[in-house]
């Protein structure tokens, strides 16, 4: 059987106004809502996005969603089927946590999968107030994406807010 490489796409702009299948969430382990991308997430998508976490917390998450871990919920007034919750690490210098980062993207990919999704909207997890540094960030998110290819998968796409997450994107591509 012969895998379709899925199309990397980078696109400098605002993850809550893309028409996807799938956005992803960088969260936070409450799944109520926080910062960044986050909050503007649960501003967009509205009130159903946050009876959803609030369900998740009452039935399987009842302490919060681990970091590296991915939950699906309503996308609620996004233009998405979707949104998929991923909790970032927050970067050590004393500890290497790029298998978290990794697992980020890796469990969000399984799950939109699993859900039947063509096109996923990322952000750049864990980049912004968790401080990983970009290029380490951008290398492991596409990494990550390569090793996704094939159905039902056909654009995975990153959302980069600023034209330095862009270019580290554009690097981490390069290579």
């Amino acid at each position: 059987m012969t895998t379709t490489p899925v199309d990397i796409v980078l696109v400098r702009g605002d993850i809550t106004e893309q028409t996807v299948d799938v956005i992803v969430n960088a969260a936070n382990s409450s799944l109520l809502g926080g910062g960044g991308v986050d909050g503007a997430i649960h501003r967009r998508g509205g009130p159903e996005i946050l009876e959803d976490c609030r369900r998740l917390r009452a039935s399987h998450y009842g302490k919060g969603l681990a970091t590296g871990r991915a939950v699906a919920t309503t996308a609620g007034r996004l233009r998405a089927g979707h949104v998929i919750h991923t909790v970032g690490p927050v970067w050590s210098k004393e500890e290497d946590r790029s298998a978290l980062l990794a697992s980020c993207y890796g469990q969000s990919l399984a799950l939109a999968r699993e859900l039947g999704a063509e096109t996923v909207a990322f952000p750049a997890i864990s980049t912004g107030i968790y401080g990983w540094p970009l290029d380490s960030g951008a290398g492991i998110a596409v990494r990550v994406a390569r090793a996704h290819s094939g159905p039902p998968l056909k654009e995975i796409r990153f959302v980069l807010f600023d034209t330095e997450a862009y270019q580290a994107f554009e690097r981490a591509l390069q290579k």
